[in-house]
């Protein structure tokens, strides 16, 4: 049987699913294309009639996942993406708790229509609502072109941002008519949309929208500064052949013509070329800075990272297997470039990992020095500062290891997803997180923290340990695996390691 709600811009139909409601397809913007491409979003035009919101909306206009080919398989996209997904209980006004999904992917791959981020089981274990939503991505949605072009192309380079922002209204004044309470918001992300969730905590743009912040894999570390996004937009137009007077010209190509130049341009050069702008307006220069100062003030937080982040790229750097001491040098100078800094840090993670018992040879100590670089030194860093203003501070470790391709992936990042959400039977990720008792208990655990956290700031559950809150003296974090269990200050060798470190960017899939 069909439902309907009534909205602002007029009546969604939606149908009952794995004993919730589902409602796909609900546009939140305008669809930014001609004159909107590369501008904020718009607001939603009002239709008449009743909406079937039975499929999903296209995906954002992206490319190739060169990580990781079979996670995704995109029936279609588009310019026109703006389009979120809403599982709940019931469309009564019982005012659940709402969790609003940002899907992670480099900024520049994935889309809230993923299997994996179906929201029916969590919906339904917690009595909850849950959100999902697309994003533009790549330089359509994180494009600067203010800098180079003024008002011919007046971009900021964080509509991708402002896209969420945006979803996130539409939250605000429709959610209570499918359940929902919109005065409690819990941002919840992986890697990219970790980075996101935690952007919109310091944006002022976002203040009064975000209740709570779930943060997997990914903090508050800058993406890209003004100078380098202005970079980025004289390469593009050097590609096109374009002066900046005739940037405007981008706004007449075909996607698919935008979305060969951003693979050209990426592939000749090389780097990170589209993520958030840190831009002293949208986002504070220096978000650390911001965090320390209160800007994400009273806003609980619930954040962490899995123990092996950087086999997932494994695919992408086969060298990394066969590396000798000299390799792993080379390697760690390009983070450390004072030889005797980088040699200090290696030995650091050795002596550590040798204590532990861990494996200590050049590809394993790579990894560890590369996911605490990467993921979880800054977020780490985050949660200090964010943890002197605010005590509802709470930090994990996810740590079970994936059986597929005999181990090598480890506790990879991604890997908690799949248990977050409750999709483990799905055949493209059973294989990966492997079956049995161990697995669903795993997955409960995780559920039923995260409702918790949802609902009352609080990851605490009559099945998990006593969490407390991160302190930079204890440092407590509940460690998820076979076993579920607090430790104080895991890793604390690796982690001490980066507390001068200038975190500035870097590649977040």
């Amino acid at each position: 049987m069909a439902h309907v709600v009534h909205t602002s811009s007029g009546r969604i139909r939606g149908v009952p699913e794995e004993g919730v409601l589902v409602f796909r397809g609900i546009p939140y913007a305008q669809p930014p294309i001609g004159s909107l491409r590369f501008r904020p979003p718009h607001k939603l035009a009002a239709w008449d009639g009743v909406r079937d919101a039975y499929t999903y909306g296209p995906a954002s206009m992206q490319g190739a996942n060169p990580v990781n080919q079979t996670s995704l398989a995109l029936s279609e996209m588009s310019e026109d993406c703006l389009y979120l997904n809403v599982w709940t209980p019931a469309t009564d006004e019982a005012r659940r708790p709402v969790l609003v999904w940002l899907h992670g992917g480099a900024f520049l791959f994935s889309t809230g229509s993923s299997p994996l981020f179906n929201g029916a089981r969590l919906a339904a274990r917690g009595d909850v609502v849950v959100v999902t939503l697309n994003y533009r991505l790549g330089l359509f949605g994180f494009l600067r072109g203010k800098g180079v072009c003024g008002d011919g192309l007046d971009s900021t380079g964080n509509e991708g941002l402002l896209d969420q922002i945006a979803a996130l209204e539409w939250v605000r004044d429709e959610i209570g008519g499918f359940g929902g309470d919109p005065h409690n918001v819990t941002v919840f992300g992986q890697s990219a949309g970790a980075i996101s969730a935690a952007q919109l905590t310091i944006m002022p743009r976002a203040r009064g929208l975000v209740h709570k912040v779930i943060q997997q894999s990914g903090g508050v570390v800058v993406r890209h500064t003004p100078e380098a996004a202005d970079r980025v937009m004289h390469r593009l137009l050097a590609d096109a052949g374009l002066t900046p007077a005739q940037a405007s010209q981008l706004r007449d190509l075909p996607a698919t013509a935008l979305l060969d130049m951003q693979q050209r341009v990426t592939s000749r050069t090389g780097g990170v070329f589209y993520q958030p702008v840190a831009d002293g307006d949208l986002i504070p220069a220096d978000p650390f800075a911001a965090v320390a100062a209160g800007a994400s003030r009273g806003i609980p937080l619930l954040c962490g990272t899995n123990l092996d982040e950087t086999k997932f790229h494994r695919a992408i750097d086969p060298a990394v297997d066969t590396l000798d001491e000299g390799g792993l040098l080379a390697r760690c100078r390009t983070i450390w470039p004072t030889a005797d800094h980088a040699e200090c840090i290696i030995e650091t993670y050795r002596t550590a990992r040798q204590g532990r018992g861990a494996d200590a040879s050049p590809p394993e100590l790579w990894f560890a020095m590369a996911n605490d670089h990467r993921y979880r030194a800054p977020l780490m860093r985050q949660a200090e500062l964010h943890a002197a203003h605010t005590p509802q501070t709470y930090v994990y470790l996810f740590a079970w290891r994936s059986p597929a391709r005999g181990g090598r992936l480890g506790a990879a990042h991604g890997m908690e997803m799949p248990f977050v959400f409750g999709r483990l039977d799905d055949p493209r990720i059973g294989p990966l997180t492997g079956q049995g008792a161990a697995v669903q208990r795993l997955s409960g655990h995780m559920m039923d923290a995260w409702i918790a956290f949802a609902r009352t700031g609080h990851p605490a559950t009559e099945a998990l340990p006593v969490w407390p809150a991160y302190t930079a003296d204890r440092r407590a974090t509940m460690v998820f695996d076979e076993s579920v269990k607090v430790v104080d200050a895991p890793l604390e060798a690796e982690r001490a390691v980066w507390t001068s470190y200038t975190f500035t960017g870097g590649t977040a899939r």
